[in-house]
Formats: C-alpha cells, sequence, structure tokens
C-alpha cells in the first residue's frame, strides 16, 4: 500500500517511520511513504503557503495554489483517495482504518494555521477525518495515526496474524486485561482460568472481560455490538445479560 503525504513540515515523520512496525512493513516493501513539501511548490521567493483570510479575522488560511500543485504531483502516474486531516471531518474510528485499508494508496493532506482554503477543499479533497475532538497545531500527528493504524491492518505487517481481529475496538468491544509472567505480582494473581489450559474457559473469561471493561469504561460502545445467542448465554450464566441491555437501550440502539 502506498501513503502519499501532502505536510509542509516532512520532518515530523521521520522518526516514527524509522521505528517497530512501520519500519519492518517499510522494509518489507509492505507499504511505501511519499513525503510531499508543500513549500517546494510556492511560486514567490520566500515559499509561502499561507496568507491571510479574505474577510479579516485571526491566523492565516493554507493557499491553494501550492496545495494543488503538489497534489497533482502526488498523484502522478497512481491516483490515490485524498484526505483532508482536519477538526471538521468525520471521527476517525477503528471502523474507519479498516476501511481505508482497502484502498491501493491514500494521499494524506495535512493541514496547519486556519486550515486550508475552502476551494482546495471543494475540488480536490474526497473526505475530511479527525482523529478526536480537539485540535492540533496540523496534521502530520493525525496523519501519523492514520498511517499506523492502517499498516497494522495490511495482510502479513504484524507477526500475529489474529492480533489486528482480536483488537480492542475490532468488534465494539474493549479488550480483555492481559498478563504475562511472573504470576504473582506485588499480591496480585494471574487469574485462574488463564491458568488453565482450558481454551474454551479462556475464551469465555476473556468475553466476559471484554464486556465488563465497556460496561464500566465506554458503555456507549455497547449500542453497536451484535451479540450472538451463545454470547447472551454467556452473560446470562455470568449475571451480565440485564446489565448489557440496560446500557443498550440507555445509549439508544
Amino acid at each position: 500500500m502506498r501513503f502519499d503525504i501532502l505536510t509542509i513540515f516532512p520532518e515530523l515523520f521521520s522518526s516514527p517511520l524509522r521505528e517497530g512496525i512501520l519500519r519492518r512493513a517499510l522494509q518489507a516493501g509492505q507499504i511505501a511513504v511519499n513525503l510531499h513539501n508543500i513549500r517546494d511548490w510556492a511560486t514567490d521567493k520566500h515559499s509561502m503557503t499561507d496568507d491571510r483570510p479574505f474577510g479579516g479575522g485571526e491566523g492565516m488560511v493554507m493557499k491553494p495554489e501550492p496545495l494543488s500543485a503538489c497534489l497533482r504531483d502526488a498523484q502522478a502516474g497512481m491516483q490515490g483517495r485524498v484526505i483532508l486531516l482536519s477538526p471538521r471531518g468525520e471521527v476517525y474510528n477503528q471502523q474507519a482504518a479498516e476501511r481505508l485499508a482497502g484502498y491501493e494508496k491514500l494521499v494524506l493532506v495535512c493541514g496547519r494555521y486556519e486550515g486550508v482554503d475552502e476551494r482546495f477543499r471543494q475540488l480536490y479533497v474526497d473526505e475530511e477525518l479527525s482523529i478526536g475532538d480537539y485540535i492540533l497545531t496540523g496534521g502530520e500527528l493525525a496523519a501519523m495515526v492514520v498511517v499506523d493504524s492502517v499498516t497494522r491492518l495490511l495482510p502479513g505487517v504484524l507477526g500475529c496474524a489474529d492480533s489486528a481481529a482480536n483488537d480492542t475496538f475490532s468488534r465494539g468491544l474493549l479488550k480483555h486485561g492481559q498478563y504475562t509472567r511472573p504470576r504473582e505480582y506485588e499480591g496480585l494473581n494471574v487469574p485462574k482460568e488463564l491458568l488453565s489450559g482450558d481454551h474454551a474457559l479462556i475464551e469465555e473469561f476473556r468475553f466476559l472481560e471484554s464486556v465488563r471493561e465497556t460496561l464500566t469504561r465506554r458503555p456507549s460502545l455497547l449500542r453497536d455490538v451484535v451479540f450472538t445467542a451463545a454470547e447472551k448465554k454467556v452473560l446470562h450464566r455470568a449475571g451480565m445479560l440485564q446489565a448489557v441491555q440496560r446500557k443498550i437501550d440507555e445509549h439508544g440502539r
């Protein structure tokens, strides 16, 4: 998969792309990341990519000419889906990451200042995404979040093929707690179910723990979870089915 990133600060991506899973995916050719410096397409002697907003107001706005010229260069030879990282966009989630992982190429446009000229958005942007209801100094960190979250979903990127499928949010539930050695730590023991060797019991225990975590921390997520008949029986035996249904009703499914 190919990522093309339009930014005025390409150096911000250097360290994340040199570490961990992303580095390995790049070395293996599973992804390609091309950084495009928007300043290279500015036409004045100061390489300006922003200007004052018409109508007055605070801050500066990114100019459409260098943005569009940079985008045309990034799209040469292979067209990709153009995504503007913006606080006005749809809130990014795991389902969006899974959808984007189906594209061969993503073009990520990193906004700055008060945003980009609206005409660029109307003419060239396929969708806008926000990684949360807060403001960053620019879209670079958000773009890196998209690259990371999409890359780990690509076949062969993670060492364990089941890791992505069993992650938090993969089916709408928070992930259960995890334990490793030693068996006892500062008076706390690993749950006996995980030491039983009974795979069915372990799976049931982890499922119930995921539901408990979701009930406690993010009950609104339950409205989008569809439980199987077998899972409902497990919840009923554990005395949790009514609590789950109550939270679902509260949050309006």
